[in-house]
């Protein structure tokens, strides 16, 4: 059976128009954007259009767009940006990426305190306990806009209207969300919100960091006075074109593009669930990205299934691929009172829009018979699902 990609919350396949893009920029904006003579003047244009572009698609100021090497270094600039020297609470949830969980980890080594907002069995916020743990001394906020195992979509208006009252940088993580849903920095409430190319069909090694005009932080990378003293660095302008041209594309097709996939995921669902009885769909119910089945079969050890579907070439995931390597149960799913039984039969299937109705119709019976197979072998004679 041909390779079939099922991972894009992992990476998202680059779009060969983006590359186009990055191949034209890298051949006629190759100089130095800090460079005064001609060809670092083109090279400057090419990058502040795209920073303009940028900005206008996500509902943000120029000025307002940072450019970091992807998501976890914009989300390492903000929480450590916004909490250094300075003791207090960060308020988080238990299923937040690990970029943002190990970022605060390494805050709380130096002083600060965490605070755990509790979320439902959905895994969105609730609601009655977040006075509780954002107060006027907590020093940053950091929420998760949809989430990368599970694609939920966290409603952020009651966290953010009570950042503005308590006076609590909100910092959203939207690495998943940018290109897959609308998304305004304007109107989230938000002060620094982090995004990667990568997710939307963009090149890898470029991101942005989303930092409300009038805040400042200190940077990580210091240097020379890129991005106005905010990240030192020549610029990769090639990469930074590409990155507007897949948010440009992403922004223009959106709503194509998530009926598609969400076409071909709901049709996964519904044939997995009853192929392969008991199984339990993750966030269902509630509004999740578009591309995102998170789905558990009771009785059957995800790792070997994850390894069976990778032999047979469909790519997939348990969760996500920053804490592959883990054998832990998902930090996200316990959060939602998932059984750590259950975390570990789940799998996390990501389309994107280049998938197919026939690739879906492939994998599906190779799934169901690998988790027939595997619940056979785990269960005790005489015990039956």
């Amino acid at each position: 059976m041909p390779s079939v990609y099922l991972d894009s919350n992992a990476t998202a396949p680059a779009d060969p128009r983006v590359l186009q893009v990055i191949h034209d920029a890298s051949l006629r904006a190759g100089a130095n954007p800090g460079s005064p003579h001609a060809e670092g003047r083109a090279a400057r244009r090419l990058l502040e259009d795209s920073r303009e572009l940028i900005a206008s698609l996500l509902d943000a100021e120029p000025e307002e767009v940072i450019f970091t090497s992807g998501g976890t270094e914009s989300i390492n600039q903000a929480i450590f940006g916004m909490t250094a020297g300075r003791s207090g609470g960060i308020a988080l949830t238990a299923g937040e990426h690990p970029a943002v969980r190990e970022a605060c980890r390494v805050a709380e080594s130096r002083g600060c305190r965490l605070e755990l907002l509790p979320v439902d069995q959905h895994g969105l916020l609730e609601q009655a306990a977040l006075t509780d743990r954002i107060r006027s001394e907590t020093l940053l906020t950091c929420l998760l806009l949809a989430h990368n195992e599970t694609g939920v979509i966290q409603d952020t208006t009651a966290v953010a209207a009570l950042c503005q009252q308590t006076a609590t940088p909100l910092l959203l993580d939207a690495v998943p969300a940018v290109g897959r849903i609308p998304v305004s920095f304007r109107h989230s409430g938000a002060v620094a919100m982090a995004f990667g190319a990568h997710k939307f069909h963009g090149p890898r090694g470029i991101g942005g960091l989303l930092l409300r005009r009038g805040i400042t932080i200190p940077p990580m990378l210091f240097g020379g006075h890129q991005e106005r003293g905010r990240r030192a660095g020549t610029e990769p302008v090639p990469l930074i074109a590409g990155m507007a041209e897949a948010l440009r594309l992403a922004v223009t097709e959106m709503e194509t593009r998530a009926q598609h996939m969400q076409q071909l995921r709901d049709y996964l669902q519904q044939e997995l669930t009853a192929a392969c009885a008991p199984a339990v769909v993750h966030g269902v119910g509630v509004r999740r990205l578009p591309n995102t089945l998170s789905i558990g079969f009771p009785g059957v050890p995800g790792e070997a299934l994850l390894l069976n579907l990778h032999m047979e070439g469909i790519a997939c995931s348990l969760g996500s691929a920053c804490a592959s390597g883990s054998a832990e149960p998902a930090p996200a799913l316990l959060a939602m009172g998932v059984t750590p039984d259950l975390c570990r039969s789940s799998v996390r299937f990501s389309l994107n829009c280049q998938n197919t109705h026939s690739e879906i119709e492939r994998v599906i019976p190779v799934i169901a018979r690998h988790v027939a197979r595997l619940r056979a072998t785990e269960d005790p004679p005489g015990v039956h699902h």
